[in-house]
């Protein structure tokens, strides 16, 4: 597990001040003012974060140091971290995204149905892309109660009981 968690991206330039478009990962999207500062992923750079306004998918925001349009426009796609310890912590059933990115899917009989590449959430309940080297291409397993009894962890594994067919 990463000391730094992904909690937002800058879209881009918002109007010709310096601010930024800026998306929000974290589950109640203002929030993301709260963990500042945030850095880049190689830690080069690290910026106070003001919300100036929402805007469509995401808000206008003021970072420390932005004060051009041009500055702003060079951080486009730009990936914002915070550390992991400022991160609330989490119910023994929920878990952060990035905690279950590269864990090892297993079957309920112990075989190997391969790693979790990503997980999605569509808005009716989050997937988990699992991808081995068994698999044509990636499958979504929805990560419910019933699919994934069990996560662990320690063991960097999850334990699947999927759907009948989902791995054939």
């Amino acid at each position: 597990m990463s000391d730094l968690i992904a909690i937002g991206a800058i879209a881009g330039a918002y109007g010709v001040r310096g601010e930024v478009r800026l998306k929000s990962f974290t589950a109640e999207p203002s929030d993301i003012a709260r963990y500042t500062p945030l850095v880049t992923e190689d830690g080069a750079r690290s910026f106070d974060v003001t919300i100036t306004r929402p805007i469509k998918n995401g808000f206008a925001a003021r970072l420390s140091g932005i004060d051009t349009k041009e500055e702003a426009d060079a951080l486009r796609g730009t990936q914002l971290y915070t550390e992991r310890s400022k991160l609330p912590s989490l119910p023994d059933d929920e878990f952060y995204h990035a905690d279950l990115v590269g864990l090892e899917v297993v079957d309920t009989g112990g075989t190997v149905l391969g790693h979790v590449r990503a997980v999605h959430d569509h808005g009716a309940g989050d997937l988990l892309e699992v991808h081995g080297p068994a698999l044509r291409e990636s499958v979504l397993l929805p990560f419910t109660r019933a699919a994934v009894p069990t996560v662990d962890l320690g063991a960097g594994r999850i334990v699947a009981d999927p759907p009948e067919g989902l791995f054939e």
